[in-house]
């Protein structure tokens, strides 16, 4: 089991597929959750593209479970804007149960889709597909968050 966001800094993207598919799908979460960005898993940069994409362009997101709904935390000052969909379905990856992100009907990003599974307590880790192909491209939330 995963501790916190610091130990998938350190796993290849076959790593990080493969704790997704060994991980259910625990519960859509509510309130606002603090991101941080996987590109390039596994190498040195890992984490400074995470720093630097948090500062400049993507803080998480704001869930509202109830609604079945969430909104990303964007641009430096943490914006609430890109609206999307939050249900539970088969993934792309394996066909079992994850939280799936829908952004379907928001133009032009109606081809994205994001997966979340539960990895820890209050820890998911995310897939970003592209029509239904993976991109390079996981993610970390951490529920609940609570700006200091």
């Amino acid at each position: 089991m995963v501790a916190d966001v610091k130990e998938l800094f350190d796993m290849s993207r076959e790593q990080l597929d493969g704790l997704f598919a060994n991980s259910s799908a625990g519960e859509i979460p509510n309130g606002e959750s603090r991101g941080t960005a996987l590109i390039a898993p596994g190498t040195v940069c890992t984490k400074e593209i995470a720093e630097c994409l948090r500062f400049f362009a993507w803080q998480g997101k704001t869930f509202d479970g109830n609604k079945g709904q969430l909104k990303n935390r964007v641009t430096p000052f943490g914006v609430n804007a890109v609206s999307a969909k939050v249900y539970k379905g088969p993934s792309f990856h394996d066909q079992k149960e994850c939280v799936i992100i829908d952004y379907s009907e928001l133009r032009p990003v109606q081809w994205v889709r994001d997966e979340i599974r539960l990895i820890a307590p209050q820890l998911y880790l995310g897939k970003v597909y592209w029509a239904k192909m993976p991109l390079p491209v996981h993610f970390a939330l951490e529920v609940p968050w609570h700006p200091e």
